[in-house]
């Protein structure tokens, strides 16, 4: 059991460090793309806010993923144990492989997947309904992004020349994107740091306010180390991002994702400042953006919950088969 619980943590931690290299760039990769701030000034920015978010707020999505897919709390302990390490574990390999292909998925959609194939390789009842609404939650995130995204830089277009001098539009732009993504940066720490420690908190391996701190630290740590790799398609690879499109990209997409978490429903940051950049995009015309990108991201998208779920179906299987658990 004390070996079970290292695994564990050790996995969670592995998760967390692929969550901060993944989505670091959801935060201020538009930032960066914009030429508002360097990869080093962005980079501190994402550490400080993304684990003040995760701390604050980070307990209403490690609720839904920790009880709320598979009732990790109500199975033998032993049992929940393994679901545990086999789903962090999915999960994490799933969001490492698409980190190095340099592709923005979804780690909620990943460790979703991972835990529903986990409950299934054992039998456990799948909360079915909970899965389904989260499934539409992720339709509607890049759509309402992309709606909100180009809503916003339609507003702020008009906005900031009939109330500022032109001559403070660059600055009170520059300054107001740093502020939209620190602001990015708080809601995606709050919404996917359950994807590192919901399992954890669920098993009742520590509090869900220790499980909190602990993927907190665990996302700074992937943030600092490899989160430039997914920054640089983030930023300038979707569609070449002038600095009031960033804004209302990273504006939009906090919003959109802020709103989310209060409800505890897991969705995809990644999935949210894509779809924020489409719609800002748009404003100048359909040309303007990659589809070859877009597309490649979009199956990356749905294999996501897939791929992860099958991972850890085949390996719980594998170990029931020779534990007899």
């Amino acid at each position: 059991m004390l070996l079970l619980t290292f695994f564990i943590l050790l996995m969670s931690v592995a998760v967390g460090w692929s969550i901060g290299a993944n989505d670091a760039a959801n935060s201020l990769g538009t930032a960066v793309g914009a030429r508002v701030l360097n990869l080093k000034q962005a980079i501190m920015l994402i550490v400080i806010f993304g684990f003040l978010g995760a701390y604050l707020q980070g307990n209403y999505v490690t609720r839904t993923i920790g009880k709320g897919i598979v009732p990790l709390d109500q199975l033998d302990k032993q049992v929940s144990m393994y679901v545990a390490v086999v789903a962090t574990f999915a999960a994490c390999v799933w969001v490492v492989l698409a980190t190095y292909w340099k592709m923005p998925i979804s780690t909620s959609h990943s460790i979703v997947g991972a835990v529903a194939g986990a409950g299934l390789a054992i039998g456990a009842p799948v909360k079915w309904k909970m899965l389904l609404d989260i499934f539409m939650c992720w339709i509607f995130t890049p759509v309402g992004a992309a709606i909100l995204g180009y809503i916003f830089f339609r507003l702020l277009q008009n906005l900031f020349y009939r109330i500022f001098p032109r001559k403070y539009i660059k600055t009170i732009v520059f300054f107001l994107i740093i502020a939209s993504g620190c602001y990015v940066a708080y809601t995606w720490g709050a919404n996917d740091v359950a994807n590192a420690t919901g399992v954890i908190s669920g098993v009742g391996v520590l509090t869900p306010r220790m499980s909190v701190i602990f993927g907190g630290l665990a996302i700074v740590l992937g943030i600092i180390t490899w989160g430039y790799k997914v920054i640089e398609t983030i930023g300038s690879e979707i569609t070449h991002l002038l600095p009031i499109m960033a804004l209302s990209a990273q504006l939009a997409s906090a919003v959109n994702v802020h709103l989310y978490t209060v409800f505890g429903i897991p969705v995809s940051t990644s999935h949210s400042i894509v779809g924020a950049i489409c719609g800002v995009g748009l404003v100048r015309g359909i040309r303007v953006l990659n589809f070859r990108i877009m597309k490649d991201m979009v199956l990356c998208w749905l294999a996501t919950p897939f791929i992860s779920g099958i991972i850890s179906f085949t390996i719980l299987l594998i170990i029931k088969f020779f534990t007899k658990f």
